[in-house]
């Protein structure tokens, strides 16, 4: 069973799935102490990130086995005692970690069953969202009894080990079949479209604009595979740990506000050398008290973690828009690095150490981190979502990571120089596109202002979650905000980019051109060529049906998540909805608008909407 977060946002009665993490008996367990009177340690070791020997991502790897995720699950003993056989037990677990469960006994009995047991061997179920994605399974493996405790409230717990951590038997049980099939799809797909991609290439001679978009696209796509491929993150310098400031811009988000600054206070990463700013940008509901709230309870939690001189906040005395709200931050930053974080985003606790890595290059001016979906098993959209959003970071800006030039450094999370925002921060604020100021899009903004002159990066290994929309309305809405930015700094970045690096350039205005026409070619495809030729599409759709069905296949193989299939769907729901807003925001570049909240314009074009309703009524009245 699945723990659901009863929180509901106004207006909507979809309840969001959130991944439930044990609480840490202290907030700030991650966060070095600078008087070394308390540390963050390694349970197994008794070591920190700066003592330890190994690896970086060993030390890492070895603290996130520890994290116990609270679940309900039925799991069934078969228990072996001296002199007595075999006795089956079912319990419950409470909380569970790669490493080993919690288990609530009906009675004292099977308690005492379990200290006098000389073999134990469980068998449960990993409920789908319970634990990380890729741990969902049937696990069947031995285990030992580590502790047994009789609480105030008379409940018998035991603490159980694995015998193998859940990582080690999915490997053995499960990793190795899905990468086996896996990549034998992966090839046969592959080769499948080359060969149809072959076929273009002799009938190129009937239509050789539509072949050409053909060819020109399953090469664009399939590269972009290939590149992310061969894409590696930097790997952590402990030594390096450049001064950093984290900025929220705040709007209306009561809901999340909390546990963004939370994640973003509780950093492994020197507390000297670490500040966090909340630009609360006038809302309207009770954020400022939410953020206030939180950093007073920071403030008291612990004296030698410096809060008061690290953690601060701003409040807007009118609402400006986004890009404001972070250059307020970013002009009483105190370190060389910025990192903007949105308001409804939670950092992994080793997100900024991560982040910072590519920047030991002096050429390199942003990266961004990779932005999981927090809320993932909420619904089918979510989960498409999830699958969009892995493929999108550890994929496609992967790819363009390979070249130092990703083209947009997302908004939950992304580094910067702040000399160079500095340096562009007028021309960012007062951006204009045909004569209308830019209200969004100010990461591809941005982002653009940096390329012209400093590389751009992407790191996987900084990790953040997201709270993605659950309702199609607001899904909707959001998908059409963004492709209006994209066409405009796309627009915006074509004038630069062939100065770039060849391939880089290259592959951007194929990135450019392929989705602009997609529309076009898919009327053509699927009603011009039917109506006209009397000719079913099998190809075409065979082809769509190819390419989403390597995105899921891609999916399974890097992240052996049982979401993998909706990819294919979120495809399906691409072609079929998504795909018919591009022509939409050709047109609408005015569109100042965000349409998922109630912003200043958005208030205005809703009191205009009010207006022209009255005409009309109005009108009808009068006839």
């Amino acid at each position: 069973m699945l723990e659901r977060k009863a929180k509901q946002r106004k207006n909507k009665n979809v309840e969001d799935i959130l991944l439930q993490q044990k609480p840490d008996r202290r907030m700030l367990s991650y966060v070095p102490d600078k008087q070394r009177v308390r540390n963050t340690v390694d349970r197994r070791g008794g070591k920190t990130l700066e003592t330890y020997e190994g690896k970086a991502d060993d030390y890492i790897k070895s603290i996130q086995s520890g994290i116990r995720y609270q679940v309900n699950y039925s799991v069934r003993l078969t228990v072996k005692v001296k002199g007595s056989g075999r006795k089956r037990i079912t319990c419950k677990c409470v909380d569970i970690s790669t490493t080993g469960l919690l288990l609530q006994m009906e009675n004292q009995t099977q308690q005492e069953i379990l200290q006098k047991a000389t073999k134990i061997r469980l068998k449960f179920d990993i409920d789908p969202g319970s634990m990380p994605e890729g741990y969902e399974m049937l696990v069947k493996q031995p285990a030992k009894l580590v502790r047994a405790i009789k609480t105030q409230d008379n409940k018998y717990l035991c603490g159980m080990e694995f015998e193998k951590t859940l990582a080690q038997y999915a490997t053995r049980r499960k990793d190795g079949y899905m990468l086996t099939i896996a990549s034998l799809m992966i090839f046969f797909i592959s080769a499948f479209i080359m060969m149809m991609r072959a076929e273009s290439i002799i009938y190129f001679k009937f239509n050789k604009w539509l072949y050409l978009y053909s060819i020109i696209a399953a090469a664009f796509l399939l590269s972009r595979y290939l590149f992310g491929a061969f894409y590696r993150p930097v790997p952590i310098d402990k030594d390096y740990t450049p001064g950093v400031t984290i900025i929220i811009p705040c709007f209306n988000e009561e809901e999340w506000i909390q546990r963004t600054i939370l994640s973003c206070v509780n950093q492994d990463y020197p507390i000297d050398k670490l500040e966090v700013i909340v630009v609360d940008d006038h809302s309207n509901d009770h954020s400022v008290d939410k953020i206030k709230e939180m950093i007073e309870t920071l403030k008291h939690e612990d004296e030698h973690y410096e809060i008061a001189k690290r953690v601060s906040y701003i409040v807007q005395p009118q609402n400006k828009g986004k890009r404001d709200a972070l250059c307020e931050g970013v002009k009483v930053a105190q370190h060389e690095l910025v990192v903007f974080v949105d308001s409804d985003s939670f950092l992994d606790p080793f997100a900024i150490r991560n982040l910072v890595q590519p920047f030991k290059d002096p050429k390199m001016g942003g990266c961004a981190g990779r932005t999981d979906v927090a809320n993932t098993y909420t619904n089918s959209l979510t989960k498409m979502q999830s699958v969009r959003y892995y493929i999108a970071f550890r994929i496609m800006k992967a790819a363009e990571a390979y070249f130092d030039g990703v083209t947009c450094l997302s908004g939950p999370l992304s580094c910067y120089r702040k000399q160079i925002i500095i340096d562009h921060m007028d021309d960012w604020l007062n951006q204009k596109f045909l004569g209308q100021k830019a209200t969004f899009g100010d990461d591809r903004a941005m982002t653009n202002f940096v390329l012209r002159h400093h590389r751009t990066s992407y790191q996987d290994t900084a990790i953040c979650s997201t709270i993605v929309p659950n309702r199609h309305k607001v899904f909707l809405k959001q998908q059409m905000r963004w492709k209006r930015s994209w066409l405009r700094e796309s627009i915006m970045a074509g004038k630069f980019m062939w100065r770039k690096e060849p391939f880089m350039a290259v592959f951007f205005y194929i990135g450019l051109i392929v989705p602009v026409a997609a529309p076009v070619v898919v009327v053509y495809n699927l009603i011009y060529v039917p109506i006209t030729q009397r000719i079913f599409p099998t190809t075409f759709i065979v082809g769509l049906l190819l390419m989403s069905l390597i995105m899921s296949v891609v999916q399974l193989l890097l992240r052996r998540s049982t979401t993998w299939i909706y990819g294919m769907l979120f495809c399906i729901y691409y072609e079929a909805v998504l795909l018919w807003q591009m022509p939409v925001a050709w047109v609408t570049f005015w569109k100042s608008t965000w349409g998922t909240r109630m912003t200043p314009e958005d208030l205005k074009e809703q009191e205009k909407k009010k207006h022209r309703e009255e005409q009309r009524k109005a009108e009808r009245g009068g006839a």
